[in-house]
C-alpha cells in the first residue's frame, strides 16, 4: 500500500442525476459531481477549455516594454541573444523565440547552459561571450528573475537584457530593460501559473499585431504544451486551453523532429495526451539537458529536415537510456544509505556526494521524496569544495522559501515551491541540513500531513467501465496538476492471477468483479511488493483506460495504489462508523444497514432472554456475534447497531459505549412502539429512496 489512506470525495448524487438529465455519461457525470460541478454550464466551461479566449498579453508588467525594446531591436537590426535554461520549460521557450525571430528577419544567438560546464541559471562568462558575438540586446526565457548581479554585468559591457521568466522573485528585481514575470508582486495578470514557454508565447503574441495571434497560437502551442507539461504547471486556465490546443497539433505534428520522436517513443498510432508528453516525450528531450547537450532536443524541434529529425530522435533516445541506468545506480546508493542511517530522512532528506551526475539527481530526489514523503536536496560536490543542489517538495512544502530563509548558508539559489536548485559550498551543507530539517518539521507540525491518495469515487457499480464510458472520461483531458487523472475504486474484487512485467519492475493482475474481469497494471512495484497472491480479494485505486492490442480494445486499469481487502465483517463494522460520522452512503451500503422487522425482533429477543435485571454488557462485536448464533444467520454487526440505536431513540433501551464495552439498560414502556416511525427508519428510507 503505497497511501496511508485514500480519501474519498464526497458524492453529490442530486448534482451527478442534474448532469446526467443534461445528457452527460453516468460515470463523467459522477466525476464532475464529485469535483464540484453542479451545472450543466459548469461542465461546458470544463470541457470545452479552448471556448474562451486567452487574456492579452499586455496584462503582464513590464510586457509593453519588452515588446517595444524588441520591436527596436529588429528594426536596427542588432544580434539579439536568447538566453534558455536547459530542461524542457527552457527549451521550448527558445526554440519559440528563435524560431519567432528569425521568421522577422532578426539576426540572433542562443545559449543554453550545459549542467555540468555551465551551472545553474544565468552565467556572467556566457554573457560575456554574447557580447564578444556581437549581442547588444538579450532575452532571458525561463531563467533570469534572481539574476541581480548578472543583468547587471551585461548593462555594464553594453547589453541590454529583458528578463521573461515565471519562476519566484526574490525582494529586489534585476535591473533590466523589463522583467516579465507572473509573480512579480506588482504584476496584475490574473493567471499566476504560466510556465516560461508560456510566457515566451506571450511575448510573442506581444509583438504580433491582434489579427494574426491566432496563427501564432496555432504555430506555437504544441511546443507550449509541451514545455507546460513537462514543468508540472496547473493545468487550468490558460494553460489548460494551451496544453489543449498544443494536443491537438500533436496529433498532426508538423515538425519533422516531432514527428520522428513520436515514431520513435512507438506512439505513432496512439493517441497523444498530456500523459504521453509527462511520461514519454518530456523525459527524452529532457534528458538531453541532463546529460549536458540540450542543443540536441533544440535542434529536433527547430530541424525542418525529416532525416535530421530521425537521426536526433534516435539520440534523444539512446541519451535516455543512459539516463535512467544513472538514475536507479544513484537511488540505490541512497536508499542503502538512508536505510544505515534512518535519521538522514527525519523531516528532510539533504544528501551530498563527489561522484554523482548533476544532470539526474534532480529525479532521484523527486523519487526519494516520494518514497520518504518529506523534501529532498540532493547536492553534487565538485573537486574545489562547492557543490550544486537539486531539490524537489513534498505535500505543499514551499522550497523557494525555504531556501531564502537558508540564504546564509547558500551561494545562489532559484527555481519555484515545488522544484529549485541552489549552490553551496561544502563546508556549509552540515549547518544547512540541520537548519532545513528544523524549518521541514515546523512546517509539518503545522500542516500534520499524511501520505494520502485522493479518489474521486468508489464504484460499486463495475459495469461502468465500459468502452464508451471510459472513452467519454477524455473529455476531462488534458491532465496535470489542478486538473488530475480521475481516480476510481474498486472494493474486494477476487486477484485471479499475479504475474511480474517489465523483468519483474511492474506487476500485472486479473481481477474479477462479479462476472467482470479486467487487466490491471502496477508500474514500478513487483508482485512481491504488492502483498497479494491469486486467490486474494484486493481493494485498487486506479485510472481506466483503453488498452488496444492486435486490434481489439478493452478496458484495462491502471492501479494508482492497491491493498488487501478487509474481511467482510471488518467492512461491516466500517459501514456502521461511515454512517455514524455522516459519510455518502450508496444503494448497496445502505441496503446493508437498514434493519428489517426480524432484526429487530431477533435483537430485542436476545437482549430480553440475556439481561441481568434488565442491564446487559458486552461487546458490540461480541454482542452481534451472539446473536448470529442463537439465531442461526450471519453476524450483521451494522444491523444490530442500528437496532440498538433505533431502540434507543425509542425509549426501548438506553445503551453507552465504554472502553469498548456496551453498557445496556431495558426499559418498560406502555403501548405499543412503531420502530419504522424512528426518526433513523426515516432518514435511512429517504437516503435509499434518493
Amino acid at each position: 500500500m503505497k497511501y496511508k489512506e485514500w480519501k474519498v470525495a464526497p458524492a453529490c448524487p442530486q448534482a451527478q442525476q442534474r448532469l446526467e438529465e443534461a445528457g452527460l455519461p453516468p460515470l463523467l457525470a459522477g466525476l464532475l459531481a464529485g469535483r464540484g460541478v453542479r451545472t450543466e454550464a459548469e461542465a461546458a466551461v470544463l470541457l470545452s477549455p479552448t471556448r474562451e479566449p486567452l487574456l492579452s498579453p499586455l496584462l503582464l508588467r513590464d510586457m509593453e516594454v519588452a515588446a517595444a525594446r524588441l520591436r527596436q531591436g529588429l528594426e536596427r537590426g542588432e544580434i539579439i541573444a536568447v538566453y534558455g535554461d536547459y530542461d524542457v520549460d527552457g527549451i521550448t521557450s527558445t526554440v519559440i523565440l528563435m524560431d519567432y525571430l528569425k521568421s522577422c528577419g532578426a539576426n540572433c544567438l542562443r545559449f543554453i547552459p550545459r549542467r555540468i560546464e555551465d551551472g545553474y541559471g544565468f552565467s556572467s562568462d556566457a554573457i560575456a561571450r554574447l557580447r564578444e558575438q556581437g549581442a547588444s540586446l538579450m532575452i532571458t526565457v525561463d531563467c533570469g528573475i534572481t539574476g541581480v548581479e548578472e543583468v547587471a554585468f551585461a548593462a555594464s559591457i553594453g547589453m541590454d537584457v529583458v528578463v521573461t521568466d515565471h519562476h519566484e522573485c526574490q525582494e529586489q528585481l534585476p535591473p533590466a530593460v523589463a522583467v516579465v514575470d507572473p509573480h512579480r508582486p506588482d504584476c496584475p495578470y490574473p493567471f499566476k501559473h504560466l510556465a516560461g514557454v508560456g510566457v515566451a508565447l506571450k511575448l510573442v503574441l506581444a509583438l504580433t499585431p491582434p489579427e494574426h495571434r491566432e496563427a501564432i497560437l496555432n504555430r506555437y502551442a504544441d511546443l507550449a504544451a509541451i514545455g507546460t507539461v513537462a514543468d508540472v504547471m496547473s493545468i487550468t486556465d490558460e494553460n489548460r486551453a494551451i496544453v489543449t490546443l498544443g494536443l491537438a497539433l500533436l496529433a498532426r505534428p508538423n515538425r519533422p523532429g516531432l514527428q520522428m520522436l513520436i515514431r520513435e517513443c512507438g506512439l505513432e498510432d496512439k493517441v497523444i495526451s498530456s500523459t504521453s508528453i509527462g511520461f514519454t516525450l518530456a523525459p527524452r528531450l529532457n534528458a538531453a539537458g541532463r546529460m549536458g547537450c540540450p542543443l540536441v532536443a533544440a535542434e529536433l524541434l527547430l530541424t525542418n529536415d525529416i532525416q535530421q529529425g530521425a537521426v536526433l530522435a534516435q539520440t534523444l533516445c539512446d541519451l535516455n537510456r543512459e539516463r535512467q541506468l544513472i538514475e536507479q545506480n544513484i537511488f540505490t546508493q541512497c536508499l542503502e544509505l538512508l536505510e544505515a542511517h534512518p535519521e538522514l530522512a527525519e523531516h528532510a532528506i539533504i544528501l551530498a556526494d563527489h561522484s554523482w551526475h548533476q544532470g539526474v539527481v534532480g529525479i532521484v530526489a523527486s523519487r526519494l521524496s516520494e518514497r520518504f514523503g518529506v523534501p529532498t536536496f540532493m547536492i553534487c560536490l565538485d573537486e574545489e569544495a562547492h557543490g550544486k543542489g537539486s531539490c524537489r517538495s513534498y505535500g505543499e512544502f514551499n522550497l523557494f522559501r525555504a531556501l531564502e530563509d537558508c540564504s546564509d548558508l547558500l551561494e545562489g539559489f532559484g527555481g519555484h515551491e515545488l522544484a529549485a536548485g541552489f549552490t553551496i559550498a561544502e563546508d556549509q551543507i552540515v549547518p544547512f541540513r540541520k537548519k532545513m530539517q528544523q524549518i521541514a518539521a515546523q512546517w509539518q507540525a503545522s500542516q500534520q500531513i499524511s501520505s494520502s491518495l485522493q479518489v474521486d469515487a468508489v464504484l460499486d457499480d463495475a459495469s461502468l467501465l465500459t468502452l464508451e464510458n471510459v472513452v467519454d472520461l477524455q473529455q476531462l483531458e488534458p491532465y496535470g496538476t489542478g486538473n488530475s487523472q480521475p481516480v476510481f475504486v474498486l472494493n474486494g474484487v477476487s486477484v485471479v492471477s499475479i504475474t511480474p512485467v517489465g523483468k519483474g519492475r511492474h506487476t500485472k493482475l486479473r481481477v474479477l468483479v462479479g462476472d467482470t474481469s479486467f487487466d490491471a497494471i502496477l508500474f514500478s512495484c513487483p508482485p512481491e511488493d504488492t502483498g497479494l497472491q491469486a486467490g486474494a480479494r484486493a481493494d485498487l485505486a486506479f485510472y481506466p483506460q483503453i488498452n488496444q492490442f492486435r486490434g481489439n480494445c478493452s478496458v484495462q486499469l491502471l492501479l494508482t495504489d492497491v491493498k488487501a481487502s478487509p474481511s467482510h465483517a471488518q467492512m461491516d463494522r466500517m459501514l456502521y462508523q461511515r454512517w455514524k460520522q455522516g459519510d455518502f452512503l450508496s444503494r448497496r451500503d445502505l441496503g446493508i444497514l437498514l434493519p428489517e422487522r426480524s432484526d429487530f425482533v431477533a435483537v430485542w429477543r436476545y437482549l430480553t432472554a440475556h439481561a441481568a435485571s434488565n442491564r446487559y454488557r458486552e461487546t458490540p462485536t461480541q454482542l452481534s456475534k451472539n446473536i448470529a448464533r442463537a439465531t442461526g444467520s450471519r453476524e450483521a454487526f451494522s444491523r444490530t447497531m442500528v437496532c440498538l440505536e433505533v431502540f434507543q431513540e425509542c425509549g426501548l433501551v438506553h445503551f453507552t459505549e465504554q472502553a469498548n464495552q456496551l453498557h445496556i439498560t431495558l426499559r418498560q414502556i406502555d403501548g405499543k412502539v412503531n420502530l419504522e416511525q424512528s426518526p433513523i427508519m426515516i432518514s435511512l428510507h429517504k437516503m435509499l429512496e434518493s
